[in-house]
């Protein structure tokens, strides 16, 4: 068995997902060319296409490896991913080598680099989503992708640790007098390590990378709870989260902290959690049997299972060491002895089977409401049509006194109609001052308020007991903002339908109002943040609690990940305010292109320019093009929702045309 066939399985599910992302783009830019072409793209629809685009365009898929110090997280992270280079690229020597959280991926606006925040930014408030946007405060290095000493050297620099008194540790979130035992070792002269960078940014072409993975290298315990964004916001959002153990130790005193702590609540999703029981090679005794040592093995990993409260299946034994060897040298049945494989296949099915049904279940959603949209348009033509149809057929056998009041008629009708605007510009008032409510509800300044009041409750003196009533208070007004919210679009909704109703019954629209945002799932995500927080306000963080300077990173940490749910929802609510719109502008202009066609044939006819029949006929042969343009949408649609199998299964022949596997050399 080769190399490519066992370690092929993440590497192929990885690609796969790719190519069924790329095809997608295509597909969904052939439908956007079609829609201009036919004058179907109205801003509605073409706002749901900017949303799958960018969707498809910033899909990442983060995973998190976390453990305590000296559990082989780096050296797992090389044999899975950067076992091409033939040598490490992370650091993964005896001791503690990752220092500060690491995020591994790819923008291809900036040059490879390595990008270092240094650890003082800790002293200011700042979050690090923030600090993300000041380029210039972080120390960089360029990358050489084909050089692989290079960027080993330059990757050993998220190893560095730099000494400070206890004073400056303590400031810093490393030193805590109510927990000495955790603290780092003072030296001769009192001074203690810390790590020199606070976090670490790789930006590297490597293939995977390029495809949207991100991958996420914690530190021990001590520095991440002393970076709140870490637990509250870069982990929990992780689409799988990698838990090593040594299989030497099981589960230390340590390692159960980070998990119940950091990993692991109420309303976690286990299938998302993978626990890797590393350094399995520490039980292979020479003076044992390989039975004796399998039963070894299997027993650590049933008790880590036990302890953890997992099943025995999501706790994988491996070797990284031998694994990462055993590619590097082709040697088949070391890398089987590694175990290495199971884990990527657990990967693999795990992770990305996860991503993939989240991601077509999102996207078959929006395309099923654009192709609705523009069905009901095409219906419209289609619809006029008949009309004028029915009109012209009454004209045979008629004489041309008769076919010049139809024209009178008609202008009459087209002038009623122009004076109506004040109407319909009414029913736009009332719509978009509700909106504006809406708007107000969920903005920046609202949330702004809200957590300007929680950061004033966390820095009253003293030690924060009350910092769990203070987040459960604030939590319990902003899910009152979106009881609010839905109060309102249940208003806007019913005086749509309403007004819709009468535009329909006085000038023959087919106004349907648009389905009311479903705005449930963001206060799931209003939950799941509150459950990642409230981790840090147990007695273990009282005292970390009771420093200014933490606090207000905690609320930081939290105003980013509230923004990114506040937003989304308000742009749930844009998009629907832009469906009802848009879908008023596009039958006053279908009505009013019906007016100027109807007198068009109308004035054909009276100048001989063409006959009764022929008119007919060429309203006839229009409705059969609508027919056509109904089921091209079709098809085109369908294309863009079809399950990923068929894709998946020509991943082989795409990866010819897009090479994306290990195997293809770096950009």
């Amino acid at each position: 068995m080769t190399q490519a066939a066992n370690t092929a399985s993440f590497v192929d599910q990885f690609d796969s997902h790719g190519a069924w992302r790329r095809e997608f783009a295509a597909r969904l830019k052939q439908l956007g060319d079609w829609l201009n072409q036919h004058e179907l793209m109205d801003a509605s629809i073409a706002e749901r296409i900017q949303q799958l685009e960018a969707q498809m365009r910033s899909d990442k898929v983060m995973v998190a490896f976390v453990a305590e110090f000296s559990r082989g997280k780096s050296e797992l992270i090389n044999a899975i991913f950067f076992a091409t280079y033939g040598r490490r690229i992370m650091p993964a020597s005896a001791g503690r080598t990752t220092m500060c959280p690491t995020e591994l991926g790819w923008d291809g606006d900036v040059p490879p680099c390595l990008r270092l925040l240094p650890i003082e930014t800790r002293l200011r408030s700042e979050s690090l989503m923030e600090w993300r946007h000041s380029p210039e405060k972080w120390t960089r290095i360029d990358l050489d992708v084909n050089d692989p000493a290079q960027l080993a050297t330059a990757f050993e620099k998220v190893s560095e640790v730099v000494k400070v008194t206890v004073d400056e540790a303590r400031a810093l979130g490393f030193w805590h007098d109510d927990a000495p035992q955790d603290n780092p070792r003072q030296d001769a002269q009192g001074d203690v390590e810390v790590p020199r960078w606070r976090h670490a940014l790789i930006n590297i072409a490597h293939p995977l990378l390029k495809q949207g993975l991100v991958i996420l290298d914690t530190p021990g315990l001590n520095a991440i709870g002393a970076e709140p964004e870490l637990t509250v916001s870069l982990i929990p959002q992780a689409h799988a989260v990698v838990f090593i153990l040594s299989a030497d130790t099981g589960v230390t005193k340590s390692d159960l902290a980070i998990w119940k702590e950091h990993l692991i609540t109420e309303q976690t999703d286990y299938s998302s959690r993978l626990v890797v029981l590393n350094k399995i090679d520490t039980l292979w005794d020479a003076l044992s049997t390989p039975e004796q040592i399998r039963n070894s093995v299997e027993r650590q990993r049933q008790s880590s299972a036990d302890i953890l409260e997992l099943p025995a299946s999501q706790v994988i034994p491996v070797s990284a060491q031998k694994g990462l060897v055993a590619k590097v040298t082709g040697d088949a049945g070391l890398l089987r002895a590694s175990q290495l494989p199971q884990l990527e296949q657990a990967l693999s099915d795990g992770m990305m089977g996860q991503r993939k049904k989240i991601l077509l279940a999102a996207v078959s959603g929006s395309i099923g409401d654009l192709r609705k949209e523009v069905s009901h348009v095409i219906g419209l033509r289609r619809r006029d049509l008949a009309e004028q149809m029915m009109e012209l057929r009454g004209l045979r056998g008629k004489n041309a006194n008769v076919i010049k009041h139809m024209k009178s008629r008609i202008e009459a009708e087209q002038a009623e109609f122009d004076a109506s605007g004040q109407r319909i510009h009414a029913v736009r008032s009332v719509h978009l001052k509700l909106l504006r409510e809406v708007f107000t509800a969920l903005g920046t300044s609202t949330l702004r308020a809200e957590l300007r009041q929680l950061n004033e409750a966390l820095r009253q003196p003293g030690i924060k007991l009350g910092a769990r009533r203070a987040y459960g208070e604030t939590f319990g007004r902003l899910r009152d903002i979106f009881v609010h919210t839905k109060q309102l679009n249940g208003e806007i909704h019913n005086m749509l339908a309403t007004s819709f109703r009468q535009l329909n019954a006085e000038f023959g629209f087919s106004l349907q109002t648009p389905r009311e945002p479903e705005l449930a799932r963001y206060q799931t995500d209003l939950d799941a943040v509150e459950r990642s927080h409230a981790q840090y306000l147990g007695l273990g963080n009282t005292f970390r609690l009771a420093q200014p300077e933490f606090a207000d990173r905690l609320v930081r940490a939290l105003a980013t990940r509230l923004r990114v749910v506040f937003e989304s929802a308000l742009g749930e609510v844009e998009l629907w305010n832009k469906s009802a719109a848009s879908q008023l502008d596009a039958q006053l202009r279908e009505r009013r292109k019906n007016f100027a066609r109807r007198l068009e044939a109308i004035e054909r006819i009276q100048n001989a320019a063409v006959t009764l029949d022929e008119r007919i006929q060429e309203l006839d042969s229009q409705d059969n093009k609508s027919v056509e343009l109904d089921a091209k949408l079709a098809q085109l649609t369908t294309m863009l929702v079809d399950t990923p199998v068929e894709l998946y299964s020509k991943s082989a022949v795409l990866a010819q045309e897009f090479p994306t596997t290990q195997s293809a050399a770096l950009a």
